[in-house]
């Protein structure tokens, strides 16, 4: 198994996209994911930009990691200034990492019209710059800056750039598509002929996404003979993205066979690709292959037929290979396989003719019809289920509930909820003050069951989305449907309510969250007390 080194430059590369800002604290966490996962260098930023991350270099310095290495990554020296009196130069010395990655002109346009300098004169700035960093000691990337738009214009000039590099000692030749604009076969040719040329130099490739190919190229140049790919988690990066190693990685190893990490800390891809989308406060794109939330996720009911018999029919890894999972969508297209699966759990004799499951799949139909969507709201469909099996029984009756909104705010709370329920033949007035009415709300009927159900403690909301829906697609009025997740630190469950009143919507989807919820700490206490049985 061939050996592929995976350069990160998440701290770097990724923070110049729109949006993206980590804190020091931030970027620290990162490092530390990234070194889990099994990374092989970690491009921490660059120690002479500002403050924070030279900062950041001193608080590594610190920290011991079992994977990574810490690269500086900077320019190449600026003209006129000797090499050993720039103070760029001399910080990435100074930030007393390992590596140190530099960039460097290979393109004899950015030579002319952006560094303004001679074509002989920017070979020999790249020559004395590595040569001063190796003396140090450090391990030098030498990273080719739009090397393949460079390639096509000039090629004779862009080879004698990495000539430069090599000569001075490089370890690492990078190979960069700094513009994102070179087609995959385009990439697989220039990178077998540099690899050719330069003979036994470690190659590494650096491509960005600008024609939606940065995957792919990379791909191909580690097939044409690069040792090292660079990019960054989730492609984040500067206008449309880098190449996004949470596809590259499972590529290579799960489908080539290439080693890139420890097969243990591959199955933490898709937890430490969600805590760096966290980190970054950007919402997790859930149709990314491999780590996204839709990616192993079946609608179609013949597909879904076919994986429960089968997971290998529509699945080209098993999820846990990832840290990801299995979903099975429940719709109106997804059939009677589904459907049976799930009655099973709380029927195991039940056959697969049973009238109860046309019975529910007819009000699947009628329920989606409405407004529903049990994409999502696993739960709520579980709860009609059991209502359909004869074994649902409310936790508790609603007498009333009245939410008063105050404006303006003149506090963090903007809504005051007071709800009365009923627990069997035991009424439970209460209040809360939240920030919004369906806060407010939520606070009020967990405040008045915590009474009856103190496990209800450890939940809370975590996410909630509204969707008007338009009334001449539903056949009604127009609708509001409200999708909300809830937690227990443990595991995450989804609910749904519809109604033309957004209140009502919301607290529908609540009493099916507290209802849920009782029902598997209820099925979870019946588990443990059959095994201890056994």
């Amino acid at each position: 198994m061939a050996k592929i080194d995976v350069y990160d430059t998440t701290l770097r590369d990724g923070t110049q996209g729109e949006g993206i800002s980590f804190s020091l604290a931030d970027k620290i966490k990162i490092v530390k994911l990234l070194d889990e996962l099994g990374v092989s260098y970690i491009e921490a930023g660059i120690p002479a930009s500002n403050p924070k991350d030279a900062e950041l270099f001193a608080c590594l310095a610190e920290i011991k990691l079992k994977h990574a290495k810490i690269a500086a990554f900077g320019s190449t020296h600026r003209i006129g200034v000797p090499v050993e009196q720039d103070s760029a130069v001399k910080a990435l010395i100074d930030a007393g990492t390992p590596v140190v990655t530099i960039f460097g002109k290979a393109w004899d346009l950015h030579v002319k019209e952006v560094f303004h300098a001679r074509l002989s004169e920017n070979l020999d700035i790249i020559r004395e710059t590595i040569c001063y960093v190796k003396s140090f000691g450090k391990e030098v990337i030498f990273d080719a800056e739009h090397f393949f738009d460079g390639y096509k214009q000039n090629r004779e000039y862009a080879l004698s750039s990495l000539n430069a590099a090599k000569s001075a000692g490089a370890d690492i030749i990078c190979l960069c598509d700094t513009n994102g604009a070179a087609f995959p076969d385009e990439i697989s040719s220039i990178v077998a002929e540099v690899k050719a040329y330069l003979g036994g130099t470690k190659l590494a490739i650096h491509c960005h996404n600008d024609v939606g190919v940065a995957v792919s190229n990379t791909l191909l140049g580690v097939f044409a003979g690069a040792e090292q790919v660079q990019g960054t988690m989730n492609g984040f990066g500067e206008r449309c993205g880098n190449a996004n190693l949470c596809t590259i990685i499972p590529n290579l190893q799960l489908k080539r066979g290439y080693d890139l990490v420890p097969k243990e800390s591959l199955k933490k891809l898709k937890s430490i690709s969600r805590h760096i989308y966290e980190l970054a406060n950007i919402v997790p794109d859930e149709r990314k292959p491999y780590v996204g939330g839709m990616a192993f996720a079946h609608k179609g009911g013949m597909h879904i037929d076919a994986v429960l018999k089968n997971p290998v029919t529509f699945e080209h890894i098993s999820p846990e290979n990832v840290g990801n999972e299995r979903k099975l969508l429940m719709s109106e297209m997804s059939g009677r396989a589904l459907v049976y699966d799930i009655i099973r759990k709380f029927e195991p004799d039940t056959k697969k003719d049973a009238p109860v499951i046309s019975e529910i799949l007819d009000e699947i139909k009628r329920l989606e019809n409405e407004g529903y969507q049990f994409e999502g709201a696993e739960s709520s469909f579980e709860l009609m289920v059991l209502k359909k099996l004869g074994f649902y029984k409310p936790q508790f009756q609603l007498e009333q509930f009245q939410v008063i909104a105050a404006a303006p705010a003149k506090s963090q709370y903007t809504a005051t909820a007071m709800i009365k329920i009923c627990v069997g033949d035991t009424a439970e007035i209460t209040a809360a003050e939240g920030e919004g009415p369906v806060n407010a709300l939520d606070k009020a009927l967990r405040k008045a069951l915590y009474r009856f159900y103190p496990e209800l403690k450890n939940t809370r909301l975590i996410d909630f989305k509204v969707r008007v829906l338009d009334g001449s697609k539903t056949g009604t009025a127009a609708l509001t449907r409200v999708l909300m997740e809830s937690t227990d630190g443990r595991t995450n469950w989804s609910t749904v309510g519809v109604s033309e009143d957004i209140l009502e919507a919301s607290w529908r989807a609540l009493v099916d969250s507290v209802d849920y919820y009782m029902l598997d700490i209820k099925r979870n206490k019946h588990t443990e007390r059959s095994n201890a049985t056994c």
